[in-house]
């Protein structure tokens, strides 16, 4: 049977010196909590190393989701916004709940079915970012403003024989030194909410 992760080592780093690693960086994403009963996330790095968490006692839609380091000290939180017509989540640092980073708002346009979402920093007109693809079929893109592929979603295929995982199990490849690895698995996590 093929693994998830490549070793089971949790790594004691913090999460900033792990960003440091060269483009492309490819992260292994498990749609499973480490704890029992939990709904969450398990992301690796390349070596196997636990890198990010999420772990949630409710399932399904929520509305607001922590992103942990390995040691389980808070990156980002993510919460839905409240009265608004479209799908929107804000990004914050931390666990604070004033000047979110981003809004993430699902899109929904009949003449562009490739788009799913965009992202746009706190302050900014126009979206920071664009995700296009299908995340039920983990295959998305996402592009920053200048129109350059940032990040991807891909399914995980096993090193041996090409053996496919299931969707729980998929890869997040960082195509840019300027992308946030935190951020990018917050879209991740958004995506997962919008399109469950």
């Amino acid at each position: 049977m093929a693994k998830v992760h490549p070793n089971a080592v949790v790594s004691h780093t913090t999460y900033h010196q792990n960003i440091l690693t060269p483009s492309p960086l490819i992260l292994t994403v498990w749609k499973k909590s480490l704890l029992f009963n939990c709904y969450g996330f398990t992301v690796f790095d390349s070596n196997g190393n636990l890198l990010f968490r999420v772990d949630n006692y409710s399932t399904g839609t929520t509305t607001q989701i922590l992103l942990m380091d390995a040691c389980g000290r808070s990156l980002l939180t993510i919460r839905r916004k409240r009265l608004s017509l479209l799908d929107n989540w804000l990004i914050y640092d931390g666990e604070t709940r004033v000047n979110p980073r981003f809004t993430v708002t699902k899109r929904v346009n009949l003449l562009n079915k490739k788009s799913l979402a965009h992202v746009t920093a706190t302050g900014s007109k126009k979206p920071t970012y664009e995700i296009e693809g299908s995340y039920t079929r983990r295959s998305c893109v996402v592009y920053d403003e200048k129109r350059r592929r940032v990040a991807e979603i891909k399914r995980k295929e096993a090193a041996v024989g090409g053996v496919a995982f299931g969707g729980d199990v998929f890869r997040l490849c960082l195509l840019r030194d300027d992308m946030d690895p935190a951020v990018a698995m917050a879209i991740v996590i958004i995506l997962d909410q919008m399109f469950l």
